[in-house]
C-alpha cells in the first residue's frame, strides 16, 4: 500500500462570504469581512497541506473531537500541525497571497487532547487579514509544504506575492524558479 497515491484535493480559496452590511443596519456594521481569508492546515508528518473550511470556527476535521489546552504536556506524543491563515488581495496585475500567517497546533488523537493557543490563532488570523506575512518561525519542512501548496494552488497569485513571503519561507532564488513552474 506504500505506492498508493492520495487523491489530489482541489479546493478554491475565498470560501467565506461575510457581508456585515447585507440586509440590516444593526450590529457588526463596519466590521472586517472574512471574505478573502482561507484556513490551510499543514500535516507535517504526512507532508500535505489542505484547505479546511471548518478551521474558521475551530471545527476542522483535524480539530474535531479534540479538547485543546494551552499546556503542551496534555498532547504529548501527538502529531504536529500548522494552521495557516491565507488572505487574498488584489493588485492592478491581479490577485495575490497578501497575508500569510502560521499558528502551531498539536493533536493527540489517542488521548483526544491537543495543544494550541486560541488567542494566537485569532491574532494571527487578524494579522493575515491586515496583509502581514508571519511564517519565518515554521520548521523548514513545513515551509516547503506551504510554498508548494501555494504555488501549486495558483501559480499567478504565487508569482504576484510580495518578496517577503518567499524570503520568510526560506526560498533562495534557485528555489523560486522551481516553484514558479519553470
Amino acid at each position: 500500500m506504500a505506492n498508493e497515491q492520495k487523491p489530489k484535493q482541489k479546493l478554491g480559496f475565498t470560501i467565506i462570504k461575510d457581508d456585515p452590511t447585507d440586509g440590516h443596519g444593526g450590529f457588526g456594521i463596519g466590521s472586517l469581512s472574512l471574505e478573502n481569508v482561507s484556513p490551510v492546515i499543514i500535516d507535517v508528518e504526512e507532508g500535505i497541506a489542505r484547505i479546511e473550511i471548518g478551521a474558521m470556527h475551530a471545527r476542522s476535521d483535524t480539530e474535531r473531537g479534540i479538547k485543546f489546552t494551552a499546556n503542551r504536556e496534555d498532547s504529548e506524543g501527538g502529531k504536529p500541525y500548522w494552521l495557516v491563515w491565507v488572505t487574498i488581495d488584489f493588485k492592478e496585475e491581479g490577485p495575490y497571497y497578501a497575508g500569510v500567517t502560521a499558528c502551531e497546533m498539536v493533536v493527540n488523537r489517542e488521548k483526544r487532547r491537543g495543544y494550541k493557543i486560541l488567542a494566537d490563532h485569532v491574532n494571527r488570523m487578524d494579522k493575515s487579514m491586515k496583509r502581514q506575512i508571519i511564517v519565518d518561525h515554521m520548521d523548514d519542512k513545513s515551509k516547503r509544504i506551504l510554498a508548494e501548496f501555494l504555488a501549486g494552488h495558483n501559480q499567478e497569485m504565487w508569482q504576484r506575492s510580495e518578496p517577503k513571503l518567499f524570503t520568510d519561507l526560506g526560498l533562495e532564488s534557485s528555489d523560486l524558479s522551481r516553484f514558479n513552474g519553470q
